[in-house]
């Protein structure tokens, strides 16, 4: 990404033992990695791996338990219930399980299954950074097909449709028509920020630098209050997306798509100010001890008044409006009347970082369990079901569902989401994804934590992750 204000996108119960696709409805595309070969399939040369059908085979009428796996936070169980509760209207025969596990753990524990070329999962809840991986390995079914006939592709921004299931993305994030499609919208998501009305006015913050000085303030006037809380974890891709999200809004980028260059491109002027700003200027106003602190920890703070302003995923803010773990007030209004929910500040920028997941299906499961996947996937991304969803509590990504009054009127930061859409800007969708993230946040976690000087953390960021790109030939 070249220009971010101009480019806004650059591309986040154990059951039955592994199911093994050794006869599958895709033994034809599977002899044909490059395309081609069956009914449904491809002829696209560039295609990678297994092709799935571009109609629907038969559903079984025999009770069938499809299952997901995703990581433990509450958008996970709303899955669950939500799907139980309306899919089972028209597939009664079909429970959903949803199978969890702690958000470090959720790379390896597909991937590793991925890797052994059997999962106890049907379809597999990816990050959009986690597709390249995925697809070039060979785990994920090509779905262009299925999509082409089944998807209302013109219902959605183009961008998250490329984002949640495109690979490889287009320089410019925009959806590429001949790109192939490997998955589809599960939940959208981005940042908000939390204020404290009672304490900074109703009005939030315009700038990213007001709200450093209104946080500042606020701390000074509310002993026992931190001015911020924000993630700073060296776990999955908390610390990492703090840094990008400042780092985009001063104007910088993580890189050079087109040359493949990371180094002089994160830790450039911009970026040298964008790791100042937060370890400088942020990390001075959060609380003592907060140096690993993810989701849940930040809303804690938020529930217990002990933070002027916040910032946190929308879809892991639902609980901040409950009053049995609250003690900003005994109802949800009385919250709301101290919490504000708000679109992030703008800088240099107005860019915000790209949250969500989509779904994808595994390329091991059988075939019964595929062809559910694909109905299931299907039935999901309907104008109605979508609405239905964001009614729920769920975050759409379709377009109709996203202006609808089911989706706007279920939260106080749902439109919060609806006006950061076209603001997004997602990280590298590259198959070396998992390691530049982890180098990321070591460095950036141990600048936050003063086991290391911000510059240095920044070029050991540019150094390494250049030597990942490089040392496995470039993108």
């Amino acid at each position: 990404m070249t220009n971010p204000q101009r480019d806004r996108r650059s591309s986040r119960h154990g059951r039955r033992a592994g199911a093994v696709a050794a006869t599958t409805l895709f033994a034809l595309a599977l002899a044909a990695c490059g395309g081609g070969g069956g009914e449904g399939s491809t002829d696209d040369a560039d295609a990678e791996g297994p092709v799935a059908p571009a109609t629907i085979p038969e559903l079984t009428d025999e009770p069938l338990e499809l299952s997901f796996i995703w990581f433990e936070w509450p958008p996970a169980q709303l899955l669950e219930d939500f799907a139980n509760a309306e899919y089972s209207k028209e597939r009664p025969n079909v429970t959903i399980t949803v199978n969890t596990v702690p958000n470090a753990n959720w790379h390896d524990a597909m991937f590793t299954q991925f890797a052994a070329r059997q999962t106890d999962f049907d379809i597999a809840v990816l990050d959009s950074q986690h597709i390249g991986e995925a697809v070039t390995n060979g785990n994920i079914l090509d779905i262009t097909d299925f999509i082409n006939e089944n998807i209302e592709t013109d219902a959605y921004d183009p961008y998250l449709l490329a984002a949640y299931g495109q690979y490889p993305q287009a320089e410019t994030g925009q959806r590429d028509e001949n790109a192939r499609m490997y998955g589809l919208p599960l939940l959208g998501d981005t940042w908000t920020m939390i204020y404290r009305k009672d304490l900074i006015g109703d009005e939030p913050p315009e700038t990213w630098d007001e709200m450093i000085e209104v946080a500042a303030q606020c701390q000074e006037d509310n002993p026992g209050v931190s001015g911020l809380a924000f993630h700073q974890a060296n776990g999955s891709d908390a610390a990492a997306v703090t840094y990008n999200t400042v780092n985009a809004l001063y104007g910088g980028n993580l890189w050079n798509r087109e040359e493949g260059q990371i180094e002089g491109v994160i830790n450039d002027e911009a970026g040298q100010r964008a790791m100042d700003v937060l370890v400088n200027e942020m990390k001075p106003l959060t609380a003592p001890g907060s140096g690993n602190w993810f989701l849940d920890e930040v809303n804690a703070a938020v529930a217990q008044g002990s933070a002027c302003i916040a910032f946190n995923w929308i879809a892991a803010s639902g609980g901040l409006l409950d009053p049995a773990q609250s003690t900003l007030g005994d109802t949800r209004e009385e919250i709301l009347d101290k919490l504000g929910f708000a679109t992030l500040p703008t800088q240099e920028t107005d860019l915000v970082p790209l949250g969500g997941m989509g779904m994808h299906i595994s390329a091991y499961a059988p075939d019964d369990r595929v062809a559910e996947a694909l109905n299931f996937m299907r039935w999901f991304e309907q104008e109605d079901i979508q609405k239905k969803w964001a009614a729920a509590g769920g975050v759409p990504s379709r377009t109709d569902a996203l202006e609808s009054a089911e989706f706007l009127e279920a939260g106080p930061f749902n439109q919060v989401y609806a006006d950061s859409v076209s603001r997004q800007r997602d990280m590298w969708n590259v198959p070396e994804y998992a390691r530049l993230i982890d180098i990321e946040n070591t460095n950036v976690n141990a600048a936050l934590n003063g086991a290391k000087d911000p510059q240095t953390a920044l070029d050991d960021i540019a150094r390494e992750q250049q030597s990942v790109l490089d040392g496995d030939g470039g993108l």
